[in-house]
């Protein structure tokens, strides 16, 4: 029994984006497209692979099987595509990462990426969430990974297509100068800036008395600040550096989101070089 890929892909994105709405938005196609396809997909397995609610899809025990094995020869299909037809493939990518995204993987990606396709000029841009949301909004990149905070009901959706899981943590040196005394010591970025909405929402919803003691425009600057004990911060749990600690739940501290980084792409996203890239991204 042949599986067409297509199908494959409106399942696969189905159970990723947790429901049909947003498998539309992720596929670019309608909802009508995808609820075609879907039934087909069942046809063809002869069960049912998806329970719907009003709230939410979940996975039969045929559908989680059937899942390990699409995304296999999905994978599998990607693959060849790539091997076979990456001279094929020309043109220019702007895409843009946060510095945070910068570890020791992302060169090696880039570099994988400029030997597969030599004939794609690929254009880097670095700096915050908010101003790469802005220029891939603008047109002015074609993708750009962003920290993506959960959406949805049961907040566990996520835009775009996520590439890793993180969460938020208030962070300090252990030589934190406060008491207990007065507001808590805070350093952030000025607005505006992800992780100084992230903890000014936290700390005011929670009713938590707070001070601006430390704003510096440069992340650097603020662990500088973290790490001399002089203030607290909110950030990604993958941002702690050496002599950092996490004081969640001390000092009456109010819980962060969790959060991912997604790749968002614009409509010129879409083109073969831009897919290419972002494929890799995913892998």
């Amino acid at each position: 029994m042949d599986f067409d890929p297509a199908l494959l892909r409106a399942f696969v994105a189905v159970k990723e984006t947790g429901g049909f709405t947003r498998a539309t938005e992720k596929l670019h196609v309608s909802q009508s497209a995808v609820s075609h396809q879907i039934r087909r997909l069942e046809e063809l397995a002869g069960t049912t692979l998806l329970v719907r609610t009003t709230r939410n899809v979940n996975l039969t025990e045929d559908g989680e099987e059937f899942l390990r094995h699409a995304e296999q020869i999905l994978r599998a299909h990607d693959a060849l595509g790539r091997r076979f037809q990456r001279a094929n493939i020309a043109g220019a990518v702007r895409f843009g990462v946060p510095e945070n995204f910068m570890d020791e993987r992302l060169p090696l990606l880039l570099t994988r990426f400029a030997q597969l396709f030599p004939a794609v000029r690929l254009d880097v841009t670095v700096g915050t969430y908010l101003e790469l949301r802005t220029q891939v909004d603008a047109g002015a990149l074609d993708m750009a990974v962003l920290m993506s905070l959960p959406t949805g009901p049961q907040r566990d959706q996520y835009e775009g297509t996520v590439l890793r899981h993180t969460r938020f943590v208030w962070a300090a040196a252990p030589t934190l100068q406060f008491t207990g005394d007065g507001p808590l010591p805070m350093a952030f970025a000025p607005s505006p800036c992800l992780h100084r909405q992230v903890g000014v929402a936290a700390l005011e919803e929670a009713g938590v008395a707070w001070r601006m003691a430390f704003t510096s425009p440069s992340q650097q600057g603020l662990r500088a600040a973290v790490l001399a004990g002089f203030a607290m911060t909110a950030l990604p749990q993958g941002d702690l550096e050496a002599n950092m600690v996490v004081v969640d739940s001390q000092y009456g501290l109010p819980p962060l989101p969790a959060a991912a980084f997604s790749l968002i792409c614009n409509s010129k996203g879409q083109a073969p070089a831009a897919i290419a890239l972002a494929q890799l991204l995913a892998q």
